[in-house]
């Protein structure tokens, strides 16, 4: 029989990555989460948890945290569905996924919050870039995410959303400092670009793609995908922009395409766990409708 209360310990480890920071989340000491680990290494039989910074799963860890997610939710509604099962009403449960920053800015939000705001449910969102999402899902830490991975992860189905759509955009006094002559791989190798973090490679991509072979690109790290938008409005640096997020600069002309006609189109997946869960199906409902509405659709 598996002691779910210690199940329950393992997931908060690795979500929150230490043991000190699950303590403070479960308020106990940080002692009590070690030793309740070590209890359920020991009737496991074997390591559960990498320890480090971060803490990672071993796969039988990452298995049973999905496990004891799967299980918080189908719990949830089987005691909605018979009330004896519990003494109070079943409060809300945490549901974890993960989605890429321009996602989150762009359409995610309204989809999160109407599901949200009419399902008991405590979402729990972790931002990554698109291509590392689906990390998450295999490490055990999310039961849903938007990737752009088609193919599906150890116990998930994966369904196309779309593609979104980025331009390469600058503004206009930057355009006229660093391509005076036109975009290519000499004037990329020198102008400023701006990316999200270390993970980001659109730009990269669009570069290779309009150049034909790789541009060591210099660049700035701006984790932020407004802050993103606002430094190149400002002349920091040329990036990547969701087209959606940055129409009306384009309209007002303080964003100017790089070279015109060349956007990049990123298809975009959601993978979700394989549980028999209205509460996460409910979720896929919503996100794909919100997706159908605001990604490109033609084509993917």
């Amino acid at each position: 029989m598996l002691d779910y209360a210690s199940l329950s310990v393992l997931a908060a480890v690795v979500r929150e990555g230490s043991f000190e920071r699950a303590a403070r989340i479960l308020h106990v000491t940080p002692s009590a989460v070690s030793q309740r680990i070590r209890l359920l290494e020991e009737s496991i039989g074997g390591a559960l948890i990498i320890r480090g910074q971060p803490c990672l799963p071993t796969e039988t860890g990452r298995r049973l945290c999905q496990h004891v997610d799967q299980v918080r939710l189908l719990e949830h509604e089987l005691k909605s569905a018979v009330p004896v099962l519990g003494e109070d009403e079943p409060g809300r449960v945490p549901l974890p996924v993960a989605v890429n920053a321009d996602s989150l800015a762009t359409w995610f939000v309204p989809a999160m919050t109407a599901f949200a705001t009419t399902s008991p449910v405590l979402m729990d969102v972790a931002i990554d870039d698109q291509d590392h999402t689906a990390e998450w899902l295999r490490s055990g830490t999310v039961l849903a995410a938007v990737t752009g991975t088609a193919q599906a992860a150890s116990g998930c189905n994966s369904r196309p959303l779309g593609a979104m759509r980025y331009l390469a955009t600058a503004s206009p006094g930057f355009i006229a400092r660093y391509f005076p002559n036109g975009v290519g791989a000499g004037s990329l190798a020198q102008a400023p670009s701006l990316v999200f973090n270390s993970k980001d490679e659109l730009q990269n991509r669009w570069a290779r793609r309009l150049c034909h072979r790789h541009v060591e690109l210099p660049r700035h790290t701006l984790p932020d995908a407004h802050a993103f938008v606002a430094a190149a409005v400002a002349g920091m640096g040329w990036g990547m922009h969701p087209h959606k997020m940055i129409q009306d600069h384009l309209q007002a002309g303080t964003l100017v395409e790089l070279v015109p006609a060349t956007p990049l189109d990123v298809p975009l997946y959601w993978q979700q766990a394989r549980a028999a869960s209205s509460l996460l199906d409910g979720l896929t409902r919503a996100v794909s409708t919100a997706a159908n509405a605001a990604l490109l659709q033609s084509s993917y």
